[in-house]
């Protein structure tokens, strides 16, 4: 694909004898919504941890934009464009919606003792404007009404929404979420399929998702992959991806099986 900022290439990934990702191959174009599916212990966050640099596969390749970032720390990647969420909310308690969106921003502060002694001229500025950006982000997902709530006593809703806003605050090439609807009701699930589309819409993002619902794939995903016992069993479009009888067969069992 000439135009694709993501590309996995053969990534194997092992755990002592576990193979969790064998020859695993993908190609996200640019603007592309592009979904990860599969069972549980399938693969899909161990080729996102690959991809963010947690755990480097032992073989394959991984280009961003067409360079390599295989074996990078995780902070060059995010250096490079790529932001993240989590499946577990992994917000900073004790601190504010606002001030935890606030931290999206830290790969674009370069702090200085300099900068800090003439901050009225200097520190200022970019302080306004990292603030402009995150004020734009909280209109964009509609989180002015709590952004002074401590984000532990909101509900998990909202939690997932200012993770969402905190990844991007960091002006992602790349946006990956890891389950983004898990633990939601339907309601919730619905706003965040909406402020997800409306981000890729303002925002011109590419993203790369983890999801368990089928609503939310076929809602969401311009193409997908399946992942089973860590190797792909099915690639293409959304609907057709999940009618794949491999992929029925992963999720439920071969009819004898479910009889």
């Amino acid at each position: 694909m000439t135009d694709a900022v993501l590309e996995c290439r053969n990534v194997t990934r092992r755990f002592g004898g576990v193979v969790a990702l064998k020859d695993v191959s993908i190609a996200v174009a640019r603007g592309e919504i592009f979904g990860l599916v599969g069972p549980n212990g399938s693969g899909k966050t161990t080729l996102v941890n690959a991809i963010t640099g947690f755990y480097p596969p032992q073989q394959g390749q991984i280009l961003l934009d067409g360079q390599p970032i295989n074996g990078m720390k995780p902070f060059r990647i995010a250096d490079r464009g790529v932001a993240r969420t989590f499946q577990n909310v992994a917000l900073f308690h004790g601190m504010s919606v606002l001030d935890n969106i606030l931290m999206g921003r830290h790969i674009y502060m370069k702090p200085n003792p300099l900068a800090s002694l003439f901050y009225p001229w200097w520190a200022a500025r970019e302080e306004t404007a990292h603030r402009r950006k995150v004020e734009e982000v909280i209109d964009l997902l509609q989180l002015a009404p709590a952004r002074d709530e401590y984000v532990d006593v909101i509900p998990l809703g909202l939690q997932k929404r200012v993770e969402l806003a905190r990844a991007l605050c960091a002006e992602p090439r790349l946006l990956v979420l890891d389950e983004p609807m898990a633990g939601m009701n339907q309601e919730e699930k619905e706003y965040m399929v909406r402020f997800i589309l409306d981000a890729q819409d303002a925002l011109g993002l590419t993203v790369l998702i983890i999801e368990h619902h089928m609503d939310v794939v076929t809602a969401l995903c311009d193409r997908v992959l399946v992942l089973n016992n860590g190797q792909q069993i099915a690639q293409g479009p959304a609907r057709e991806a999940i009618a794949d009888p491999r992929v029925i067969e992963a999720y439920i069992g071969k009819p004898r099986d479910a009889a």
